[in-house]
């Protein structure tokens, strides 16, 4: 025979878990026939449970109340309350409602399984059982049912340390805002009043410091609104914005700032002024991460497309379009998942946190994200966003 568990596990108030080592797994036994009680006790006490038994489903549900067991093996046909109405109560019962639930009954009718499997049990024996097959479901159902609160219990602390991460991050992240104003200054100051005197290449290395302070304060901003959108404490503060202005002016400024490689922004929109009700300083830093990664993607001189396009049902999709390495359908999910990054030869796919930022915000206007692309043949970044008032009042416009 099968030896018992030697961990016991039970389930406590709503949301505590406990594991314990030191105790036998226990199984409730309802049965209205005293011998089938006796028969079932004497099987599980050889074989290392430990066994309750209950004549009838009052006092089987006063048991259970008073002390969760392991797993419950049920009668169907009972005087008063029948297996079917207890195993229901069960379910409704906060601290009881994980118990698996094995039904032994005589019944052995379709219509009557389906019942019990509708009320709440994980599985069904038919009277006269065997011995083997019982102790077979019995620990089947006791090892899944075991692997389910240690994954809960794991599920638990992982939101628990990914928790402590998001609270750890939001605080460095604030506190690296002074310094890097601290810096800020200081290259302002050198440009305005030692510039001239700085050599070809060192007044290219003030530039180059300049823009990564400035993509660096990008990425914090970014950050803290992340942390925001997350808690649903950042308001949406709408207003009408001509999207194709907003995106020549976020193409105008990373053409002049980021863009080393000598790449161009073509710029399409049908029609050509496309107002949009939206927040845009969230919507203009959505622009800045997908256009910026398009550019850092694609090849020297490569030309990054960026479409406006009304479409018939009062929705705004908007597209950028690079030349670059292109990323596999599997990854699509994951880089805009927090701190999602795809490896790519030398290059990273996804920057992490840029992307997340964009699915936040762009959902925060009732909108939606989306890549499409293959390997080695470019990417197509787009999201949507209502056309109207109307449409975004969603959003907290």
């Amino acid at each position: 025979m099968p030896k018992a568990f030697s961990t016991f596990w039970r389930t406590r108030p709503p949301g505590e878990l406990k594991l314990d080592m030191n105790k036998k797994i226990s199984i409730l036994i309802v049965d209205d026939v005293p011998e089938n009680l006796r028969l079932l006790s004497v099987m599980l006490e050889q074989t290392g449970y430990l066994v309750r038994a209950a004549t009838s489903a009052k006092l089987a549900l006063a048991a259970a109340r008073r002390e969760p067991p392991s797993l419950i093996l049920l009668d169907i046909r009972m005087p008063e309350m029948d297996g079917l109405e207890l195993c229901r109560q069960l379910k409704v019962d906060e601290a009881l409602k994980e118990i698996p639930v094995i039904f032994i009954s005589a019944l052995n009718e379709t219509e009557e399984k389906i019942k019990a499997f509708q009320s709440g049990g994980v599985d069904y024996i038919t009277k006269p059982f065997q011995e083997r097959e019982v102790l077979v479901r019995v620990t089947n159902h006791l090892e899944l049912r075991r692997q389910k609160v240690e994954l809960e219990i794991i599920n638990r602390r992982l939101r628990e340390l990914e928790s402590l991460r998001d609270s750890l991050t939001h605080m460095i992240v604030h506190d690296m805002r002074g310094p890097l104003m601290l810096i800020q200054g200081h290259l302002q100051m050198i440009q305005a009043f030692d510039a001239t005197t700085l050599c070809k290449d060192s007044r290219h290395g003030l530039a180059e410091a300049q823009a990564g302070a400035k993509r660096l304060t990008r990425m914090i901003a970014e950050m803290l609104l992340i942390s925001k959108l997350e808690a649903g404490k950042l308001m949406i503060q709408s207003a009408s914005c001509n999207l194709a202005d907003l995106a020549r002016k976020v193409a105008a400024d990373l053409i002049s700032v980021d863009n080393l490689k000598q790449n161009k922004i073509n710029i399409t929109s049908f029609p050509e002024s496309v107002t949009v009700p939206l927040d845009v300083e969230l919507i203009e830093r959505v622009l800045q991460n997908l256009v910026g990664n398009a550019i850092k993607f694609s090849p020297e001189a490569g030309i990054v497309t960026l479409n406006i396009m009304m479409s018939a049902n009062s929705e705004v999709r908007v597209e950028v379009i690079d030349a670059g390495p292109g990323i596999a359908p599997k990854f699509h999910r994951q880089i805009f998942e927090k701190f999602g990054q795809v490896e790519s030869g030398r290059n990273r796919q996804g920057t992490g946190l840029g992307l997340t930022f964009c699915k936040l915000a762009v959902e925060a206007h009732g909108g939606q994200i989306g890549v499409n692309s293959t390997p080695k043949a470019g990417s197509t970044f787009w999201f949507t966003l209502k056309s109207n008032q109307r449409e975004c009042a969603e959003c907290g416009a």
